[in-house]
């Protein structure tokens, strides 16, 4: 049987991919200790999955299906930096997210009860939106002094907004040069009719 690397995740658009390069490449020559995401890797993480077996996709993507139904396309935009843990000895670097309508709170939280119920292992902290920047190479290690100036002094940019509209399930596939991502299936946001709609029908 054969298992795929598997995660779930929104898309990010091309204009907030370049502002986030724009970033990185301040960031960059800070610390030589950090693993920087490639501009064609960015996405916003749902749920990281692991190892799936192939012939539980398609009950994955209806797990997703079921969320994803009571959800119309909703609003994200993307602010600041900061570090997890702490931002002042951060082992992650993100460009933060602001989720005004709760909805992707909401997908995340329905998603991991729904793939727990599949036997998944739920996380142990709340989803907090972010968008991940870079990773330190070494788990105990934590980013350079000069990098936790920076994002102090980027804690206010403004890198845009989206519409989410669509939910991707991915695979992941490691090779020396870092991961390379593929769709194995898109799960998109529609519209419902308003009530006044729904009259004139």
């Amino acid at each position: 049987m054969q298992t795929i690397r598997s995660f779930i995740s929104i898309p990010v658009p091309a204009a907030v991919t370049s502002a986030a390069g724009k970033i990185i490449k301040r960031l960059k020559p800070l610390d030589s200790g950090v693993k920087w995401v490639p501009l064609d890797n960015f996405h916003l993480t749902l749920k990281f999955l692991g190892e799936v077996d192939n012939v539980e996709v398609p009950a994955v993507c209806k797990a997703i299906r079921k969320i994803t139904d009571s959800l119309e396309p909703f609003e994200l935009s993307f602010a600041g930096t900061g570090g997890f843990p702490t931002s002042d000895r951060p082992r992650i670097l993100y460009a933060g997210v602001a989720d005004p309508t709760g909805s992707l709170v909401r997908l995340a939280m329905g998603l991991e009860k729904q793939l727990a119920e599949l036997g998944f292992k739920p996380e142990p902290r709340d989803y907090t939106p972010h968008l991940t920047l870079g990773r330190t190479r070494s788990n105990s290690r934590r980013a350079d002094s000069q990098i936790v100036a920076a994002l102090e002094e980027m804690k206010d940019i403004e890198l845009g907004q989206m519409i989410v509209d669509e939910v991707c399930l991915m695979a992941s596939f490691l090779d020396k040069s870092g991961p390379t991502y593929q769709v194995m299936d898109t799960i998109e946001l529609e519209e419902r009719p308003s009530s006044n709609d729904s009259a004139e029908l």
